[in-house]
């Protein structure tokens, strides 16, 4: 397989491995609520790095949306690789002065992408967004961090009617998206046609205007499908154009797709006229064709000597695979932003309804994990918590900017906002990257204290942050009908002993008590309802 090269590329290969775990340290006056969803502020590189001890191997579904690398300046997410972060980062990690624009972007991406494989479940995806300044870099350096063969497509996202450009004016952007193994994930992505809901309203005026008409209801709902134009999504379904007490449906061939198969006379069960089998036979035996016209399952049309059709409804085809290119103006997404939080607050928002689409398509389901590393306005974790209402569901999302200005003006309060708007039922907590637990190697930082393993242990057996003020001896908090505590008086001089009960609460919860060593037998164990956990002094490179 062919790899891309550039400026900077040995600088930045294995850069993901040389970034200690920082911990992540909870903003109560920024959170709503004790909740799983998270939104951290802090260099993506490095609260990556952070999340992967909780979260390798577990993100269903990423979708980011990084900086399209345009050369624009002055927005208020920079979309060039040039902020004053990006620059010390590559001065730090690069150290050339000859980078052109197309190296810096692919240095910053290269180590991110890393992070963002390893996260994923292994039947996990990604959506990366793009345009044309960067799409075939992006292509070439997902070919080689996720394999060429794990390319699963990209959509052509038509949003915009732009002619301001001397040769071919781009009106689309890009959705590339890549599977972590295509032998885990088979596919089988669909999405829900466009439009249904239109033609149900629609059809349920006619048939209040027609009562059971129905050939009055199929004339007005052909003359109904003439206002839209062949571009129009609905057009293609134009053929559904009947209904009965059903529903909404289009007479399908019932002809036999074994030549000859199925032949006998069918008789019309109000006129008693006879329909011929075609020349290929019915698709039918006659017990299941005859069955199928008692229940009115067979559409007659107007000359009931002629060849009867299949009843196809609308509502048992309502799924088709997920398609390539979507229609989709893009000031959705600025609407869909200010309705929130006031008009030219951030550039280019992505639209809700597009990431509802994808999640939907592969299959996001309740208890997954959604992730986005570029989180920018907020867009992705008010599209899962909108999702979440609309089915019922509980996916959980992280979101992850970089920029002062954003994170919290932005992104966290788009998505505080429409908390209470439109009453989503769950929260987040809003996070900052704290000092290093681990460095680079795994290993534990000499300068670690009781608070901060008592924060990497408690997120670790609840993934919610820890409330320092309800830390009270020992004691590191609960969560449910558990218990946690730590005994930290320095490294591996911590036992679980007789006078460690003198710390523990007297009830019938669950305690988890991290220490170095245990020893109490099993039945003082059960007695207290203690599960002894041994204090992790490293953790796993990744």
């Amino acid at each position: 397989m062919a790899t891309l090269n550039w400026i900077g590329k040995e600088a930045v290969v294995n850069h993901d491995r040389a970034v200690p775990f920082k911990l992540l340290k909870k903003v109560k006056s920024a959170s709503v609520g004790t909740s799983q969803n998270l939104i951290v502020h802090g260099d993506n590189l490095e609260a990556l790095k952070a999340l992967m001890p909780y979260y390798v191997g577990k993100i269903k579904c990423i979708y980011i949306d990084p900086p399209y690398n345009t050369g624009h300046e002055g927005w208020v997410y920079n979309d060039k690789v040039n902020s004053p972060k990006i620059r010390e980062w590559l001065k730090q990690t690069v150290k050339l002065d000859d980078l052109t624009r197309h190296d810096k972007w692919l240095c910053m991406m290269y180590p991110r992408l890393r992070l963002l494989r390893d996260l994923l479940t292994e039947d996990g995806v990604i959506f990366i967004s793009i345009d044309e300044n960067e799409v075939h870099n992006l292509r070439n350096l997902c070919d080689e961090i996720f394999n060429e063969n794990n390319f699963s497509g990209d959509i052509i996202w038509k949003n915009s009617s732009k002619n301001d450009q001397s040769y071919v004016s781009t009106q689309h952007e890009y959705i590339l998206s890549y599977v972590k193994d295509k032998n885990r994930n088979i596919g089988a992505w669909r999405e829900k046609k466009e439009g249904l809901e239109e033609i149900y309203r629609a059809f349920e005026g006619f048939k209040k205007k027609h009562g059971n008409n129905w050939r009055k209801i199929h004339e007005e709902a052909l003359n109904w499908y003439k206002q839209f134009p062949a571009s129009n999504p609905l057009f293609s379904s134009k053929h559904y154009s009947w209904m009965d007490e059903r529903g909404v449906y289009f007479p399908a061939d019932i002809s036999g797709p074994n030549y000859g198969q199925y032949r006998y006379d069918l008789r019309h069960p109000k006129t008693g006229k006879t329909c011929k089998a075609p020349a290929s036979g019915w698709r039918y035996p006659e017990k299941t064709m005859l069955e199928r016209v008692k229940n009115n399952l067979i559409h007659f049309g107007e000359d009931e000597t002629k060849i009867p059709n299949n009843k196809t409804y609308l509502k048992d085809t309502e799924f088709q695979s997920l398609t390539s290119v979507k229609y989709r103006d893009g000031r959705v997404g600025s609407q869909q932003l200010s309705d929130l939080m006031g008009d030219n607050i951030f550039t280019n928002p992505k639209d809700i309804d597009i990431l509802k689409l994808i999640f939907k398509a592969v299959g996001v389901r309740d208890g997954d994990i959604i992730l986005d590393s570029f989180a920018g306005s907020g867009t992705t974790g008010h599209a899962v918590l909108d999702l979440n209402k609309e089915d019922g569901s509980n996916r959980q999302f992280i979101l992850v900017e970089m920029e002062d200005a954003v994170a919290k003006k932005i992104t966290a309060e788009r998505v505080k906002r429409a908390i209470k708007k439109y009453g989503y039922k769950d929260g987040f907590e809003y996070c900052e990257l704290d000092k290093p637990l681990f460095d680079e190697n795994g290993q534990i930082e000499e300068t670690c204290d009781f608070k901060q393993f008592a924060t990497y242990i408690y997120f670790t057996e609840t993934q919610t942050n820890i409330d320092a003020k309800k830390i009270k001896g020992n004691f590191i908090g609960a969560l449910g009908e558990t218990e946690y505590y730590l005994l930290y008086k320095g490294k591996l001089q911590n036992d679980l002993d007789k006078s460690a009960l003198k710390i523990i609460a007297d009830t019938e919860k669950k305690k988890v008590i991290y220490a170095d060593r245990c020893l109490l037998d099993d039945d003082i164990l059960a007695k207290h309802c203690i599960v002894f956990k041994q204090i992790p002094y490293e953790v796993k490179v990744y």
